[in-house]
């Protein structure tokens, strides 16, 4: 089942005092120089589809410079007709967000209803930062499906606060059954925790290798991993192997919260011997992997929000990841880029409903809607 949002309203929103488009149903372009607020209308789409920012942890920090408010407009077409979203943020006050002018009691309920997928050069932080980042993405992709795990993270999460704080509380050596109800929690916990995550983990590497190759289509194999330390053992033998050093340390320092993903080509570290646009190519595989298993787990396709990933990416890996649009797996589809013309001759003879939109420093101005013709 598709949805498409069909008409988009950014008011007071970061550099858009007031933008407005009417929206094409399966691609939309949006082009023009730096500066001029072209991801930013992607991060409007993204608030109405996840009721927050794809960048910034604070709804404030998108409000327009000097302003105490800003709001987000969108009609999401639906089989059961259009639904009217608005999302409003003002100093001092609760986010408000409706659905046919109906508000939320809580953002929760909206999330999932209209899943979006933002591909953006901001991911590169998956592969150069730390295992925590890479935790966060797997935890968040999770937790969208599965209630009962996000349920098993909090409680593993809280329950591991606990322990390190009693670890930490004196200069002492801690006794191991002050720290052992904490023990125990971890232990259920973080066994499901690593259950779901290893099975969820095998279902998506398959798939990210696949749209590499697909996007490719050259010999280079690349693999997605997960490393843990309760892979083919238990967490009571972790944290019982771990003890002395965790009263060294004055922290718990096994567990799923030392786990990672691990990103190879040719059987060796990605983010060492990968190129930029190795790297890249990868991190949108990735996200592709998290559409297919989105739309599968959801039912419904999720809005695709395509944010300068053309560039440092070749012109023939750009033209068959275009090509993957065009089968309609991927419903509506958002594209920035600075190029037009670059983005013109890409997508000239895949036969896609386009619509492009050209931004400058004085707003937004749309082409004249156009169905794009086969080659012959």
């Amino acid at each position: 089942m598709n949805v498409q949002i069909t008409r988009l309203s950014a008011l007071q929103f970061r550099n858009h005092r007031e933008a407005v488009l009417e929206l094409g149903r399966e691609l939309n372009c949006l082009v023009g120089p730096n500066g001029t607020g072209k991801t930013n209308l992607l991060d409007a789409v993204h608030y109405l589809c996840m009721c927050k920012s794809y960048f910034e942890a604070q709804d404030m920090n998108v409000v327009q410079q000097g302003g105490d408010w800003f709001m987000v407009k969108g009609t999401m077409e639906t089989p059961d007709g259009p639904d009217e979203l608005t999302c409003a943020v003002r100093t001092g006050q609760r986010k408000v967000f409706t659905r046919n002018h109906k508000e939320y009691a809580r953002l929760a309920d909206h999330v999932g209803r209209f899943p979006a997928v933002m591909i953006t050069p901001y991911d590169s932080q998956l592969m150069l930062e730390g295992s925590d980042v890479r935790r966060k993405f797997l935890d968040g992709l999770i937790a969208q499906f599965d209630r009962v795990y996000l349920d098993h993270l909090l409680r593993y999460n809280r329950a591991l606060a606990q322990r390190n704080l009693l670890l930490k509380q004196s200069g002492l050596p801690v006794a191991r059954s002050v720290v052992e109800p904490w023990d125990e929690q971890l232990i259920v916990h973080g066994e499901a925790v690593h259950a779901v995550r290893a099975t969820f983990m095998a279902a998506v590497s398959p798939l990210v290798e696949r749209h590499y190759g697909g996007i490719t289509s050259g010999p280079e194999e690349v693999a997605l991993g997960y490393y843990s330390l309760l892979d083919g053992t238990g967490m009571r033998e972790v944290l019982d192997h771990h003890w002395q050093r965790d009263l060294a340390a004055q922290y718990t320092t096994g567990g799923p919260h030392k786990d990672d993903l691990l990103f190879t080509i040719g059987g060796r570290p990605l983010r060492k011997f990968g190129s930029q646009g190795q790297q890249k190519t990868f991190l949108i595989a990735l996200k592709l992997a998290q559409f297919d298993l989105t739309a599968e787990r959801t039912g419904r396709k999720p809005l695709l929000l395509l944010d300068d990933i053309f560039d440092k990416i070749d012109p023939q890996r750009m033209r068959h990841l275009l090509q993957l649009l065009r089968d309609g797996r991927f419903g509506q589809v958002f594209i920035t880029d600075t190029d037009a013309r670059r983005l013109h001759e890409a997508l000239d003879g895949l036969g896609l409903d386009t619509r492009f939109f050209h931004l400058d420093h004085q707003g937004v101005t749309p082409d004249q809607p156009r169905k794009a013709v086969h080659n012959a």
